[in-house]
């Protein structure tokens, strides 16, 4: 009989990371997530739907703050202690990101530390982070002058007892259609019969060397575009009332065209896709975002020109006209960033979770986007996802983190 492998899923989010692990035949036990959007995401997908996780009674099934479970929970998580596979996740830093105007001092990044308390609470036998490229960058205000602060979190972790390996990856070169460089660090503990700085080091390896025959079992291509991913989501298909949406339309599907969207759409029997919600754009901006195709059918994926934010008068942050022939740029949490290759409007919350490899059958729970002041306390559906991590790639990850036990 095959030792069940079990998990703890910090910053959980929606539940990309432990959808792919769910995929690999990872069980998870419980996950942390502070925002109710995200957790009401994770809940109904993987608790209500795939009974995914194996809750304890001591924890209620809820949103949590990390620090509220340190501190509430410390001596249940200390009966933990050796008895966990793995702690996964990555605290949400947004003050390394590369999106954003990054700030080493902006206070979330002390979740980081958080996340190390809880990896010395329970003790796992590995551990799995994932964060944002720019936490590899140095930084020149801080108190080691010019040190990644990728570099201070793994000696960190060294002297918490594992042997680490950081790495940046690109999942688009995982089948996932976008191009998203994350930092990946990956780590055993030392104590071990297995354990050595070695075997660590070769999970990147043997990551890189597996992923064909992963991608061929599925059908699918590293080569995965933005048309391959989302073009039976055309409006044109034609369009019917929003069912969570009074007031709105959705889409229908149209057909399939490739393996990319024949896994996405597996299990799925209705004609209208969840969260496919077409924006309310008005003649104005249906007009100036069909010029702006025209214009730019030579120059995509990245964003506006000078000369054409000066032609359109646009003087909104970041405009970019997608490309169908590659793959979508990082998608980030504001769709507004983004028109569409072929028509002129923003992406749906679907077309967004297929960027991300969500499959149709995901179900978002929460507003679909918002605005405002209410930015900072909500997460709504776009927020969501492009907050994280793809699921096609985390199984891949999952089924090597396999081979450190």
């Amino acid at each position: 009989m095959t030792k069940q492998l079990t998990y703890i899923d910090l910053f959980a989010g929606c539940g990309g990371l432990s959808l792919g692990l769910h995929q690999a035949g990872w069980k998870g036990l419980f996950a942390i997530e502070k925002s109710p959007d995200a957790f009401k995401t994770l809940e109904y997908n993987l608790i209500n739907q795939k009974n995914h996780f194996e809750w304890p009674k001591w924890l209620p099934q809820n949103h949590h703050d990390i620090n509220d479970v340190l501190s509430k929970y410390s001596q249940n998580l200390g009966k933990l202690k050796g008895k966990v596979t793995m702690i996964a996740g990555g605290p949400p830093c947004q003050g390394f990101s590369m999106a954003g105007k990054r700030n080493e001092y902006d206070l979330r990044n002390d979740l980081i530390n958080s996340y190390i308390d809880f990896v010395k609470a329970v003790e796992p036998k590995i551990i799995f982070f994932e964060n944002v490229k720019g936490f590899t960058m140095k930084f020149k205000k801080n108190k080691e002058k010019g040190i990644a602060y990728s570099s201070i979190v793994t000696q960190k972790l060294d002297d918490a007892g594992y042997f680490v390996k950081g790495q940046l990856v690109n999942f688009g070169e995982y089948g996932v259609p976008q191009k998203r460089t994350r930092f990946i660090l990956v780590g055993i503990k030392k104590d071990l019969k297995k354990a050595s700085q070695e075997k660590v080091e070769t999970f990147f390896s043997q990551l890189e060397a597996n992923k064909f025959d992963f991608l061929k079992t599925k059908g699918l291509s590293p080569e995965t575009n933005l048309q391959d991913a989302i073009s039976d989501l055309f409006k044109k298909n034609g369009l019917k009332p929003t069912p969570d949406s009074p007031n709105f339309e959705s889409g229908i599907y149209g057909k399939e065209k490739n393996n990319y969207q024949k896994l996405m759409r597996e299990g799925i029997d209705n004609k209208i896709p969840n969260s496919h919600r077409f924006p309310k754009h008005s003649a104005l901006i249906l007009k100036r975002f069909e010029d702006i195709l025209a214009v730019t059918h030579n120059r995509r994926n990245l964003d506006l020109s000078k000369e054409v934010r000066e032609r359109f008068n646009i003087k909104k942050h970041t405009v970019i006209p997608l490309n169908g022939l590659d793959k979508s740029p990082t998608i980030t949490t504001l769709p507004d960033d983004y028109i569409h290759y072929e028509e002129p409007r923003i992406l749906t919350v679907r077309e967004y979770a297929r960027i991300q490899s969500f499959p149709d059958w995901y179900i978002f729970q929460g507003k679909y986007t918002t605005g405002g002041k209410r930015r900072t306390q909500e997460v709504p559906r776009y927020t969501q996802i492009g907050n994280a991590i793809p699921p096609l790639f985390s199984e891949q990850a999952g089924s090597i983190l396999k081979q450190l036990v």
